[in-house]
């Protein structure tokens, strides 16, 4: 057996570990939060030392960082997955970009609180380019280009229309009793709204 045999299972239990204590820091952020969590008390919980902890993570804080990008990494292939159609009206291809974000959030719910919802205390790094909210911005100027949208702010409107997506489905993941007139009704309200506030017979 060689020394290259020996080592891939030693890897794949790293990386199984690895994963083990990826899944049960996020159940205990996600229903306790930032603040409850510790390194021992996630040790209890999947069965291992502390020690064996620290030798794939130094911190909590590390750990929470690694379930972001994680979460965000999901993110842009949910993104990424909007594909242009020869022909589309960039409008519609716009707001199949503002659906996929809003049921991504729904169907990963965990992972889109770790986006967007939970916030380290003191946290005061600048955030960083997504390439989600990249790609919304490109499709809002696609639609400026193609005359469907007035000239105007791009930022602007890729915000606006984030704040929207981001608005309906934080309330439908922190909210799922309240008496909602229908999911899909809703969203499909907020996203017609949104859009149609920018188009250029509107302005």
């Amino acid at each position: 057996m060689t020394s290259a045999t020996i080592a891939l299972p030693r890897e794949r239990y790293k990386s199984e570990v690895r994963a083990q204590i990826l899944t049960g820091a996020r159940q205990i952020f996600v229903h306790e939060g930032y603040a409850s969590f510790s390194l021992r008390k996630l040790a209890a919980q999947i069965g291992y030392s502390p020690a064996a902890i620290y030798k794939h993570f130094k911190s909590k804080s590390e750990i929470f960082d690694t379930l972001a990008e994680e979460s965000f990494a999901a993110l842009t292939r949910a993104s990424s997955s909007v594909k242009p159609i020869d022909g589309e009206d960039p409008v519609d291809r716009l707001k199949r970009g503002i659906w996929a974000y809003v049921n991504f959030g729904l169907d990963n719910p965990d992972d889109y609180r770790f986006a967007f919802l939970l916030t380290p205390p003191g946290a005061d790094k600048p955030p960083k380019p997504r390439a989600a909210y990249s790609g919304l911005r490109d499709r809002v100027q696609k639609c400026i280009e193609a005359g469907r949208f007035a000239s105007g702010d791009p930022e602007l409107m890729a915000q606006s229309l984030w704040a929207a997506a981001h608005g309906v489905t934080s309330l439908l993941v922190q909210k799922p009793a309240f008496p909602w007139v229908g999911k899909r009704r809703l969203i499909t309200r907020v996203i017609d709204s949104a859009v149609g506030g920018l188009l250029f017979e509107n302005q």
